[in-house]
């Protein structure tokens, strides 16, 4: 049987929200988990007048399984009157485009889906059905990984408006709970393979911990929840340290270095930390060693993730984000595009102004940022960019035109010999402008 104690822990989570005309989002996948989460609020949660909604997205990874978990929670809803609502989306499509792992895709896709449904049907907030052995598996990977304490405090019990009633209750109780109840669910055949290092934790690490200690994940829980008590008095620290710090979020930061002097680097990491996502508006990506690298710049300037500069100066460290790099365009005879603080005019009227230039028929043309292999007339861009005085800010702002990928041109570069006007059967000219002034 479940023990009441942590029962006693999600009922209490929920009871804040009893009595609210506005509905919670429930994330349904069909699970036990999610399953419980489910009947907890249609039946207990109900008596209190706690009003559900359920969301299910449909991630495409399992064909008919996939389609049938669908269905379950659909049907299950329809049964006991609870408001449901579906998505879908190709999570392997989006992982490619992304460069993400099918598990990074399928939570972004998730998210999106379920805050866009907590609006539409206007709902307090989302909850899922996390409980303390997934907190648990969370942690171990993030030990596995090298974690600091943020990730050694595994997932936190909320953020913002999504609530995890859960958490402290394991997955023993809660099959406990569904068999009292004759809760149904489906089974994801995936959750049984050993091909992900999640369910190598669950299936080979969790039951020896067990072994050694029956409470072993109940003991991780609460670890767990200290953690995050010295997390967040750490970071409190480090907003205090940061008051000294004059920041404009997703631009520029200025933090004097006496305000490091006599501060343990648990809080002066914390507090560069902080400061690089507030510039650059990201967290992920940002580690400890690129932390240690600011705290160890004693001179010049280091270049980090996310177009982030950090500058040592005398009395300061200044950290400046880079406005990003603009994107590449694809040009035709007669087309002007727009790049960044340029325009790229590419006409055959050979009356015009312009860099007369020519290149084989049925070549693609593009213009992008440069980049280290490029050439022109066998010296590299980078050092013709030097020769005339070009800051690295404006040299990776400057159009390279390329023909079938090889740079062609750049205002104020030249144009590269391959395609001088006489060599190839398509004439055209180019014509680069800047702040509405003709350049080349």
């Amino acid at each position: 049987m479940t023990r009441t104690s942590d029962l006693a822990a999600a009922k209490a989570c929920l009871t804040g929200l009893c009595g609210a005309e506005a509905p919670v989002l429930a994330a349904v996948s069909g699970g036990l988990d999610s399953m419980c989460l489910l009947h907890l609020l249609a039946t207990w949660g109900r008596e209190r007048n706690l009003n559900v909604a359920a969301a299910h997205f449909n991630h495409q990874l399992r064909g008919a399984e996939s389609d049938r978990d669908e269905r379950f929670v659909r049907d299950w809803c329809g049964a006991h009157e609870i408001p449901f609502v579906s998505g879908r989306g190709d999570v392997r499509a989006l992982a490619a485009r992304k460069r993400m792992s099918l598990e990074e895709a399928a939570r972004e896709a998730r998210y999106a889906f379920l805050n866009q449904q907590k609006t539409a049907l206007g709902c307090r907030c989302v909850l899922t059905a996390h409980h303390a052995d997934d907190n648990a598996e969370t942690m171990l990977l993030n030990l596995l990984r090298g974690t600091g304490l943020r990730g050694l405090t595994g997932i936190p019990p909320e953020r913002e408006d999504l609530l995890r009633p859960f958490l402290q209750v394991t997955r023993q109780e809660l099959a406990d709970y569904a068999g009292a109840h004759d809760v149904p669910y489906v089974e994801d055949s995936t959750n049984q393979m050993d091909d992900a290092a999640r369910n190598v934790l669950r299936h080979q690490v969790l039951p020896v911990l067990r072994q050694l200690n029956p409470r072993a994940v109940e003991n991780m829980s609460r670890a767990a929840e200290l953690l995050r008590q010295d997390e967040e008095a750490l970071d409190a620290a480090a907003e205090r340290l940061l008051e000294k710090a004059e920041i404009s979020p997703g631009q520029e930061a200025i933090l004097p270095l006496d305000a490091l002097v006599g501060q343990a680097e648990a809080v002066t990491g914390r507090a560069v930390r902080q400061l690089l996502s507030r510039v650059c508006g990201h967290r992920k990506d940002l580690t400890a060693a690129h932390v240690r690298d600011v705290l160890e710049l004693k001179q010049g300037q280091l270049s980090l993730p996310y177009g982030v500069t950090v500058y040592r100066e005398r009395d300061d460290l200044r950290f400046r984000r880079d406005p990003a790099l603009p994107e590449e365009r694809s040009l035709l005879p007669g087309e002007t595009a727009d790049f960044g603080d340029w325009r790229i005019t590419l006409t055959a009227e050979p009356e015009q102004a312009g860099l007369a230039f020519s290149f084989p028929q049925e070549a693609a043309l593009s213009v992008t940022v440069w980049h280290p292999r490029d050439r022109l007339n066998g010296r590299t861009v980078k050092r013709l960019c030097v020769d005339r005085g070009l800051s690295p800010e404006e040299r990776d702002r400057l159009p390279v035109l390329r023909v079938n990928g090889q740079a062609a041109a750049a205002p104020g570069l030249g144009l590269d010999e391959n395609f001088a006007p006489d060599r190839h059967e398509t004439a055209a000219r180019v014509i680069f402008y800047k702040d509405r002034g003709e350049n080349v």
